[in-house]
């Protein structure tokens, strides 16, 4: 095809534009295997980029997305071939590189990872980069030497997409997961994904003491700031939280208290330059380890041409699970 249809975002006199619409393929940056996108999805990061809330996108013009699934049609890259079924997440794509938001892309063959056995193509942008961050987290907790027998597991931001994989699969392993959210009215939709308990954010929102009563084992936290500092300030002896976002700030209002007088670690979460091997095993982790009927459930799907109105929506706190974005 000389042209396809790509979300395009531009540079404007007051910030940025996006907007759907055809680029030329001849445009598409270097790589050695040239994909058939068929589903992306909408992340937190996608909303900043699309909003131009934050400084994510770092070239113009660009084709936002920062994940998608789909099929190989060329590949010089020699552990691909044309009919390939892949999916790629992260590596600077709708940051640096055009990403996802297309019907075609072209990048690295060493980005790529094969669609695990049991997955569809939908499935796995149902679980994006958000439930790949999710996977990390729990991955690193499992590594830290955290068992359903260390105690309770703390999710932040428990609606969202990276805290309702994260409740789903730490459920399913068998953990007792208590969930923070904003949002009283999904206090049912977060016990149907297997959460214990619910709790109020605002429990975590207060400035953090150095060192408060003991309450979890371990945790993920997708929000940072306050909430972050109060999770270590509450975490058992021993115990580990996984930091993988940063909803409500940057910053850590902490101290050095609870990792010295309780041993406790912080785990960084990062699922954009993640290495290929971990990148396998937190895959094949999903394939196994996440219930596919409550993946269904937690999932809403729209079309390319809604992606920047959801956008905003998902930055507004209005997007509960995961949305995938059909490309074809």
């Amino acid at each position: 095809m000389a042209t396809f249809k790509a979300i395009r975002i531009d540079k404007a006199d007051k910030g940025t534009t996006a907007a759907l619409t055809q680029f030329d393929e001849a445009e598409l940056m270097d790589g050695d295997v040239t994909v058939r996108v068929e589903w992306s999805t909408l992340n937190y990061k996608d909303g900043l980029a699309l909003t131009g809330k934050a400084p994510v996108v770092r070239r113009f013009p660009m084709i936002a997305g920062i994940d998608f699934a789909g099929t190989v049609e060329q590949s010089s890259h020699p552990q691909w071939k044309a009919g390939d079924k892949v999916v790629c997440t992260g590596w600077g794509m709708g940051e640096t590189h055009l990403g996802a938001y297309a019907e075609m892309a072209r990048v690295k063959g060493d980005w790529l990872v094969a669609l695990p056995q049991g997955l569809s193509a939908r499935d796995a942008m149902a679980i994006g980069t958000a439930g790949f961050t999710a996977m990390l987290s729990v991955l690193a907790l499992e590594k830290h030497g955290l068992s359903p027998k260390s105690g309770p597991v703390v999710v932040t931001g428990a609606a969202g997409g990276v805290g309702s994989v994260a409740i789903a699969v730490l459920s399913k392993l068998g953990y007792h997961v208590i969930a923070s959210t904003g949002r009283a009215s999904e206090a049912d939709y977060l016990k149907h994904l297997g959460a214990a308990e619910i709790i109020d954010r605002n429990e975590l929102s207060a400035p953090a003491k150095p060192i408060a009563k003991e309450r979890w084992a371990g945790g993920v936290d997708s929000v940072g700031s306050t909430t972050l500092a109060n999770l270590l300030s509450m975490t058992k002896y021993g115990g580990a939280i996984a930091a993988c976002g940063l909803a409500a700030g940057l910053d850590l209002p902490s101290s050095v208290a609870p990792f010295i007088l309780r041993g406790v670690c912080l785990l960084g979460i990062d699922s954009v330059m993640c290495p290929i091997e971990p990148r396998k095993a937190a895959w094949q982790r999903l394939a196994s380890d996440l219930d596919r009927t409550k993946l269904t459930e937690i999932t809403h799907e729209i079309p390319l041409d809604e992606v920047p109105e959801w956008g905003a929506k998902i930055l507004a706190g209005q997007v509960r699970g995961r949305i995938v974005v059909k490309i074809v």
